[in-house]
């Protein structure tokens, strides 16, 4: 048997091994340090004899592979550190994930304190030092034994097994847990870890099933990498939309209305209403986009001709009863088919197009309620969204095109070096997913990677993410927890047109099917709002505030010359207002700071005196003095080129 190494070195064994005996083999330090193997590109344990050639990488606690075994085993201390506290909660499942692990637990809620006495009963169980064993049982014994233990998550997840499965358990010190691992040797190689909170989940995300209590936790082999990550998580809590954006009074949601429909205040609505004037300015006056206006609901019968009925209809809001009613209706989850009725509407030639159709669309999904947070994951939300027909000889154009637009958006907004492109795909191993034959399917993916590697954009291939009816580049960001949400898509359609009887007449006087290219320039503006907040911790660039100065008159005395500049503000298309209560100087300025304001103006006799006022920003904290022109002149400058001044490091302007 021959195991070549990492460094292209190759070891030599006349039987079997486990691969913790081959780091012994190479050297004790190695095998002190490993924490798992990579056997051909798979991690898998220590414990893995391997018995034909292969190729072997030892993971060690350093490499950042080590950081998903090291915290699947830290969920397992977890389970036992609850079972031995609270012997009667039932254990269900607990896996390693992007920023930590978690464990589901049918228990009653745990509270900060319970998990205070959690993690500390998890460092005994560390400092134990228990040995990790792994064993196997036939799936029949396997039921028996879960059962034997009171544990029925276990059994029913064994129950979905192949009756001939072999099911892997391992065992730490007496302490038993279902698991394809991998996991560390022992207890005593979880270094670093923190319980950092609980909450709700249902059993398998079914919310017709059981609720269970979800304790989340990280671990890293160092403590100064657990520091450093505890203190970014202090952070993105501060920049956490749903809660900053509450307390800037942005928007808020109310039980009574329902999850997922917030409620939007009159500066979260200025804000949406700045950012969507922007984007239909863009695309009507530079990018040639013609707007449409189309109804929120229609016929089943429409959706039934675009495949969204047999495909999408479990994610939209139906009202009616196919069997006893003759008319059907859904709230729309798209505005793609009403718009190629528009087109329809009147014959087009070879010379019409390409159409550009663009609209600010209310869409309406039926979100499962456990996938829904603040503004990212939303049951009715507002997008500017555009579909172009094109002929096929223009559609690679017209998609760089789309392609560039919502670069320059993204560049606008601040955020492009933020994300990511992916290729969506179809799947080809889950055909009934998907309309259209698989040469289209390969034709249209391989159209869009050529344009992507002509354009020198990065971006990643995801099998199974593309829409039913076409594949799409889908530009990603990650929120403050990291967790990734899609900004904005741009999707090659060479099926549906057939579908809606779509044509136009060439040059010879025939009918021909055009392309389709679905597209948003910027992404639903909730989500936008979201990511905005986070990325700017609530200090936006001023072109984009709701309230982008407040004129701070040093006493009563001053009140009418303030208004008279803030009125003058206004006229210039400045969104201004005057804090006009009987508060010292010293406080006001310190709420505007507190408000995040771009711009304050303290006016007092001298600036009245002078037709003046003295600027403080977030930018430079003291301007000096300016004449109410030059400073109407500086920030309607700002403000029309779209300018993101960096922000002032001074504690006294943050």
């Amino acid at each position: 048997m021959k195991i070549m190494l990492k460094d292209g070195s190759v070891k030599e064994y006349g039987e079997a091994k486990a691969i913790i005996d081959i780091a012994k083999d190479i050297s004790e330090g190695l095998a002190r340090v490993a924490c798992a193997g990579e056997v051909d590109g798979e991690t898998v344990d220590l414990r893995t004899v391997l018995d034909k050639d292969c190729e072997l990488n030892i993971i060690t606690a350093t490499d950042p592979k080590a950081l998903y075994v090291i915290r699947h085993t830290a969920s397992h201390v977890l389970a036992e550190a609850v079972k031995r506290l609270f012997p009667n909660a039932k254990v269900t499942i607990g896996p390693a994930i992007d920023e930590g692990f978690y464990y589901d637990f049918d228990a009653e809620p745990f509270s900060r304190e319970d998990l205070d006495k959690i993690e500390a009963e998890m460092k005994k169980i560390i400092k134990e030092g228990h040995e990790i064993t792994r064993f196997t049982l036939p799936r029949a014994e396997a039921i028996k034994y879960m059962e034997e233990k009171g544990e029925p998550y276990k059994v029913e997840l064994i129950q979905d097994l192949p009756e001939d499965s072999e099911i892997s358990f391992y065992d730490q010190g007496g302490f038993v847990d279902l698991c394809a691992g991998p996991h560390l040797m022992s207890t005593k190689g979880v270094k670093a870890f923190k319980l950092t909170s609980s909450s709700m989940a249902y059993w398998r995300g079914d919310s017709n099933k059981a609720r269970l209590q979800r304790i989340y936790g990280t671990a890293y082999n160092k403590k100064e990498e657990l520091a450093a990550h505890l203190e970014r998580m202090e952070d993105a809590k501060r920049r956490d939309h749903n809660r900053l954006g509450r307390e800037m009074d942005l928007f808020t949601t109310v039980d009574v209305i329902g999850q997922g429909l917030p409620l939007f205040t009159p500066k979260g609505t200025k804000m949406i209403m700045k950012l969507q004037r922007w984007i239909e300015d863009l695309e009507d006056n530079e990018w040639g986009y013609m707007r449409t206006r189309t109804p929120l609901m229609a016929k089943s019968d429409l959706y039934k001709i675009s495949g969204h009925w047999d495909h999408y209809k479990e994610g939209m809001f139906v009202f009616g009863d196919e069997e006893k009613d003759k008319e059907v209706y859904a709230l729309r989850p798209m505005t793609c088919p009403f718009q190629y009725y528009v087109y329809k509407n009147s014959q087009k030639s070879y010379r019409d197009l390409p159409c550009r159709y663009s609209e600010t669309s209310t869409i309406f999904r039926n979100e499962d309620s456990g996938e829904m947070h603040g503004l990212t994951r939303v049951r009715q939300f507002t997008i500017t969204e555009g579909h172009l027909i094109v002929r096929p000889d223009q559609m690679v154009e017209e998609f760089k095109n789309c392609l560039a637009l919502a670069k320059y958006c993204l560049e606008t907004l601040g955020v492009n070096d933020d994300v990511t492109y992916h290729l969506s795909k179809w799947d080809p191993e889950n055909k009934e997913k998907y309309i259209g034959e698989p040469e289209v399917w390969n034709e249209t993916q391989q159209h869009i990677r050529d344009v992507l590697t002509e354009l020198e954009i990065p971006f990643v291939e995801d099998v199974g993410e593309a829409a039913f009816y076409g594949p799409k580049v889908d530009i990603n960001a990650k929120n403050v927890y990291g967790k990734e949400d899609t900004m904005i898509t741009v999707q090659w359609d060479a099926l549906l047109a057939e579908q809606f009887d779509m044509y136009y007449i060439d040059q010879n006087g025939e009918k021909v099917r055009p392309y389709i290219i679905h597209r948003t320039s910027m992404g639903c503006y909730e989500r936008t709002l979201a990511w905005l907040i986070e990325k700017y911790a609530g200090k936006f660039p001023t072109w984009m505030c709701a309230e982008q100065v407040r004129v701070l008159p040093i006493s009563d005395k001053y009140e009418d010359y303030a208004q008279k500049v803030c009125k003058t503000l206004k006229k210039a298309g400045i969104d201004a207002t005057v804090d006009s209560r009987s508060e010292k100087i010293g406080f006001k300025i310190r709420e505007a700071r507190l408000d995040k304001l771009p711009y304050m103006l303290v006016v007092g006799q001298q600036e009245e005196a002078d037709n003046t006022v003295s600027v403080r920003s977030r930018f430079a904290g003291d301007e000096g003095v300016k004449t109410l022109d030059s400073f109407i002149a500086d920030i309607t400058e700002e403000i029309r080129t779209k300018q993101i001044r960096p922000e002032m490091q001074s504690q006294e302007n943050q």
